[in-house]
């Protein structure tokens, strides 16, 4: 390049413009790698914000009439004056016959990646069931924008990140620049690339150097590129690829092995490196010493289980309608008896032991000792299914109640329903494997199906095992119990789901930030377009990924009810078993990623749009502080101070709180700034706005 430059210079002083422009299309060519993965980073991107506002300045596509299945016209418009919810608009080049007036219900916002953004936060709800544990946050928007976003509120703050991107299959699975990204698309890969690595750098700078997890999940069209490309991104990182058994049925391709596996890149930064956990992943499960101690079900399996092998263990569970608590047994009848001959107490409903096919089975002990387990927290309930007399129990086997008298099981306490929370007195753990071969990682059984269970019919394309994505998690934040945990690219919510998992689990306090955007699917935007809907319309909008699948999932995980209000059916299983009715004792707050004016923002005009930033910032945890009209607040993590004459009063009330963490001035004054900083030793301080503006100047060289 050295004499490149040189004859650059001889040019520069013949023809300026000339050199300048030669220079500009060489730029790329002196960026790229002598060795390694070589792809067009300097391909386009941006993406329509249907729903917000458009102002003059702004970028725009002028969309394609009601009814009209056509792409339409995808030039990027400038808009020159809004007056009368009409716009005025001209092209980038300005020509005359390239201006139009168009009315602004026509118009959609357009940001590109390398404009600068100055983005906030609308708040879409929140279910509180957690007490004062972290709220998970849910940020419906364009993950690029969103990833800026938290580089305000978690700069290295995050100690693990999860993300399933787009496998880059060639079936419409995702788009770039406002377009699905089909299989012969010759720069299908380079695309690909360069979609992932402008979302890996903003990544880079939310993890925590001294210590955290990226994980990616991927298949093999692209696993040889990602490989490269993280190891170019981030050349500090220990990397490590897994091979994960997702089902041993195996997906069929065409002229090709049948498929049964995907992989997962482990980046490990600074001192992190995978937990040592109670289960490698691959071995037998009955060579490791699990510390979770596995309730046995009471419905017998194997060896004499039919009815009519033991007919005095063949009985109803009563269960009241109202509180779904068991209140007693029926008695015992002969093998042929129907079931119409036990008489059911008022108030109750009843279930027998029902094997799956249907078939009557029958219980593993008697009623009498039933009872007892159950006094002593030693039985308890699983999902219960009263409408068609079917029901789970789960009890702890007699080796298993030696083991809490011999002190090898402990005793922690009791759950809601009085039974006993145990775990093994002396575990050993080990390390996991490179290979995974789990029937928990089933992608059909427990995540498509428990999907569509916890939705109410809803479906969602590929999600992946719950418990799959809560072992990999385990690795990474097993010694974190309060870590952040990041995805963005949520999809249906299985991450912030096995984060709740982990939870319960270690009464952790682990928060999970889910980015996801409301996407509707390529099939479902054919028929809303034939039916005259565009994106933007609200009838549109309620069958996107965000609105449609991952906020009603994960209310739903939280709550244990479906959309409908109906209680999820079936149990949880593997590493703990509970019903999924029972919900999680979490706490969760919606958001819809906005896009705001740095004018408004620095005259202190947007401040509704910027408070869940801090919230968030601030840890996402108790009350958000959503007015500042005293001059100044207080909440249990954060404070705002607005009004600096009464700084005193501010601090004052300060010194008489415990767990504030963070204080933002507000002011444009970097000597009063300076001033109030200096009275609060031990906080934390962020000048408003200067340090939002700051940031969001920084974070637009990264498109």
């Amino acid at each position: 390049m050295s004499r490149l430059s040189d004859l650059l210079r001889i040019v520069g002083q013949l023809d300026p413009g000339l050199s300048r422009d030669l220079e500009e299309e060489i730029k790329p060519l002196q960026q790229r790698l002598p060795f390694g993965l070589n792809f067009e980073r300097h391909a386009p991107e941006a993406v329509e914000l249907p729903g917000h506002k458009i102002r003059r300045a702004s970028k725009v596509r002028v969309l394609p009439p009601r009814g009209s299945t056509d792409r339409g016209d995808q030039r990027i418009w400038y808009v020159e004056a809004v007056q009368y919810d009409v716009a005025d608009i001209t092209t980038p080049n300005g020509a005359r016959n390239d201006t139009l007036r168009v009315p602004v219900k026509d118009l959609v916002l357009v940001a590109e990646f390398r404009d600068r953004i100055y983005p906030g936060l609308r708040p879409d709800g929140t279910v509180e069931r957690g007490g004062d544990k972290p709220f998970h946050t849910v940020i419906n928007g364009e993950n690029f924008h969103a990833l800026e976003l938290l580089t305000f509120t978690h700069e290295h703050a995050v100690d693990a990140i999860y993300i399933d991107p787009p496998y880059n299959t060639g079936s419409r699975d995702w788009k770039y620049d406002n377009d699905y990204v089909e299989g012969d698309d010759l720069y299908r890969h380079s695309k690909w690339l360069a979609f992932m690595e402008r979302r890996l750098k903003l990544a880079k700078r939310l993890l925590n150097p001294e210590g955290s997890v990226l994980i990616v999940t991927i298949d093999e069209k692209e696993y040889l590129r990602l490989g490269l490309l993280l190891e170019q991104t981030f050349p500090e990182a220990s990397q490590q690829m897994v091979t994960i058994i997702m089902s041993s049925f195996g997906s069929p391709r065409a002229h090709a092995l049948d498929r049964v596996d995907e992989y997962a890149f482990f980046l490990y930064f600074g001192e992190a490196a995978p937990a040592r956990v109670f289960d490698d992943l691959l071995g037998e499960t009955k060579e490791f010493f699990s510390q979770e101690v596995r309730w046995e079900s009471l419905l017998r399996s194997g060896s004499g289980f039919r009815r009519q092998d033991r007919p005095n263990l063949f009985y109803p569970v009563f269960v009241s309608k109202a509180t779904g608590e068991w209140v007693g047994f029926g008695d015992s009848k002969p093998a042929d008896a129907e079931r119409d001959q036990w008489t059911i107490p008022d108030g109750c409903g009843a279930f027998w032991p029902t094997r799956k096919d249907g078939s009557d089975g029958r219980w593993q002990v008697g009623q009498s000792t039933l009872i007892e387990l159950f006094e002593q927290g030693y039985a308890k309930l699983g999902g219960i299914d009263l409408d068609n007399a079917r029901g789970s129990i789960y009890y702890l086997t007699k080796a298993q109640r030696d083991g809490i008298r011999s002190g090898d099981i402990t005793v922690k306490g009791h759950d809601e329903d009085g039974a006993v929370i145990i775990e093994h007195t002396r575990a050993k753990r080990t390390t996991a494997k490179s290979v995974w071969n789990r029937p928990s990682h089933a992608a059909n059984l427990y995540g498509t199906s428990l999907v569509k269970n916890f939705l109410g019919g809803r479906t969602f394309p590929y999600p992946k095992s719950l418990y799959a994505v809560e072992d990999a998690l385990r690795l990474a934040t097993m010694e974190k119990p309060d870590a952040v945990v990041l995805d963005f690219f949520s999809g249906s919510g299985t991450t912030a789901h096995a984060v709740m998992r982990l939870n319960k689990q270690d009464d952790g306090r682990r928060q999970c930030i889910s980015v996801t955007n409301n996407e509707v699917s390529a099939d479902e935007q054919s028929k809303l377009r034939k039916r005259g809907l565009r994106p933007g319309d609200p009838e549109w909008e309620q069958w996107g990924i965000c609105d449609y699948v991952t906020k009603p999932r994960i209310r739903a995980a939280i709550t244990g009810l479906t959309p409908e209000g109906e209680p999820i059916k079936g149990d949880y299983r593997f590493v703990d078993q509970f019903p999924m009715s029972y919900g999680f004792e979490e706490n969760a707050a919606f958001f819809t990623l906005t896009y705001e004016s740095p004018w408004m923002v620095s005259n202190d005009r947007a401040f509704a749009a910027i408070a869940p930033m801090l919230w968030l910032r601030a840890g996402a945890v108790g009350e958000r502080i959503d007015s500042i009209e005293g001059g100044w607040a207080l909440a249990a993590s954060y404070g705002i101070i607005q009004d600096l004459d009464l700084a005193a009063d501010f601090i004052a009330e300060l010194g008489s709180r415990d767990g504030v963490r963070l204080v933002y001035v507000v002011t444009d004054d970097e000597g009063r700034y300076q001033q109030v900083a200096d009275e609060i030793p031990g906080i934390e301080t962020v000048r408003l706005y200067e340090d939002y503006l700051r940031n969001c100047e920084m974070t637009g060289d990264f498109g």
